[in-house]
């Protein structure tokens, strides 16, 4: 049994990797990090350093704490000789993953980048569909609530927060994985309200190799019900994923119609990795947001107010 702690426990902690920690055969949750928060009948630290001296026998750490702070973490994790498994996005930038990566392989431990829409029930079988097809038109729209999703956390608006590229990137990171061919941003706009510094609204223009027409369409203002949706035309008919990746249609017939299993998937994934001595860090999803804030037009819009 790998024993594993949970460093930052806030909302996606509890609502997801707790339960999925809670049904994995593999993993045994000892302890978590928190400076807000205990969980009764495992150890509780308030900070990741105190959690990895006070346990030295520990085999692996999940990070849920914000990007902004998770570099350090995973390289204290790290060099502390245990494996890493990051959330989603895997950090604040490019450079700052790279390093991580190296630093993993020279301790010898798993590093794991998330990307937990990948393991959503329709995904792998739009993938295999999509395969042997040719694309012609892709249409994503990925709209929410921030309300719902981060109440009051301010980290979500500053840099490196990601502001709506924060559930954009969930998107991206199904496309990066079904679509046959890779793609390029072309052009975006970024809204970005008056008192935050990262984007509330984006849209974003992609093309590959045959100059195919790929729009998402990015929203954190949302209410009522979320949308999560990506259409792809094919030279066989359409595809349409929606509720984030658990459901699947093709020309019009449902597929797949699944329950939320994509945390469940991670951990496996994780424990899979640690047993072969191997990481898993795709950078993909990660590249086309950092490509959105170097060629996006940045507009402001009307402060927004939680």
């Amino acid at each position: 049994m790998t024993t594993i702690a949970i460093a930052g426990f806030g909302k996606i902690a509890k609502d997801q990797h707790l339960p999925a920690l809670s049904d994995n055969q593999d993993l045994e949750l000892i302890a978590i990090a928190s400076r807000n928060a205990t969980l009764d009948g495992v150890e509780n630290h308030e900070d990741l350093a105190s959690l990895l001296s006070a346990l030295p026998e520990l085999d692996a750490v999940a990070l849920c704490t914000p990007p902004q702070v998770r570099y350090s973490q995973a390289v204290a994790a790290i060099e502390a000789g245990k494996h890493v498994l990051l959330e989603k996005p895997p950090g604040v930038s490019l450079s700052e993953v790279e390093d991580l990566v190296r630093r993993a392989e020279q301790k010898g431990v798993t590093l794991y980048a998330t990307w937990h829409a990948r393991e959503a029930a329709g995904v792998e079988k739009a993938r295999e569909w999509l395969s042997t097809r040719r694309v012609t038109r892709v249409d994503i729209q990925w709209r929410e609530d921030v309300r719902q999703w981060h109440p009051g956390q301010q980290w979500v608006w500053e840099p490196g927060g990601l502001g709506v590229f924060d559930p954009g990137i969930n998107a991206l990171s199904i496309a990066t994985h079904i679509l046959p061919e890779a793609f390029f941003l072309r052009e975006a706009t970024l809204e970005v309200p008056e008192n935050c510094q990262s984007p509330i609204g984006a849209t974003l223009e992609f093309t590959d190799v045959h100059d195919t027409p790929i729009h998402a369409d990015f929203d954190w203002r949302q209410t009522g019900p979320q949308t999560w949706q990506i259409t792809v035309d094919t030279d066989d008919g359409t595809l349409v994923l929606d509720s984030g990746g658990s459901q699947l249609s093709i020309n019009g017939e449902r597929v797949v119609d699944g329950e939320d299993i994509e945390y469940a998937g991670l951990y496996r994934r994780f424990a899979e990795l640690i047993r072969e001595g191997r990481s898993d860090v795709d950078v993909a999803p990660f590249r086309h947001v950092a490509d959105a804030f170097l060629l996006g037009r940045r507009q402001s819009v009307e402060a927004f107010v939680e």
